[in-house]
């Protein structure tokens, strides 16, 4: 019965709990920030976004944004401030250079090595092993073999 009057007392402060209010005043600068957010990729995780680690790192990384976003840069300015302080990787998306060309062609090649080294396998999977000739002295030899485990001595 306590059970009862404790979780009546407790539901209404359940009931007016509002939604969470965004981290900036502006809606369109959170906006912006969010859009930045899934081009940047998260330090720590490497695979997130900036959008979807919860690394604090990448809290760290959102609320520099967010300030940058508060002085007026441009999108590209907060994009070019971050990859001269962190290099191409903090992009999610790195731009095709000399350096990033391995991860771009990188999947491709690994597939194609995959590809080859899958026929080769299945080539010689499929390929008989040929007969060689036993000569009259190997037959002999066996057969003497095969009679001596049989007489157990």
């Amino acid at each position: 019965m306590r059970w009862i009057a404790l979780t009546l007392l407790l539901m209404p402060g359940l009931v007016w709990a509002g939604e969470a209010q965004p981290l900036a005043d502006d809606p369109v600068a959170e906006a912006r920030l969010k859009q930045l957010a899934l081009e940047l990729r998260c330090l720590v995780c490497q695979n997130q976004t900036l959008a979807d680690s919860n690394a604090p790192l990448a809290e760290d990384l959102r609320r520099e944004v967010r300030e940058m976003i508060g002085k007026n840069m441009s999108d590209q300015e907060i994009i070019d401030f971050l990859v001269q302080r962190y290099g191409d990787f903090v992009l999610y998306r790195p731009p095709w250079k000399t350096t990033t060309t391995l991860l771009w062609i990188g999947p491709f090649l690994l597939l194609g090595v995959g590809a080859v080294a899958l026929l080769v396998a299945l080539r010689r999977r499929t390929q008989k092993p040929f007969d060689l000739p036993v000569t009259d002295e190997e037959r002999r030899l066996v057969e003497q073999l095969l009679s001596k485990g049989r007489t157990g001595s």
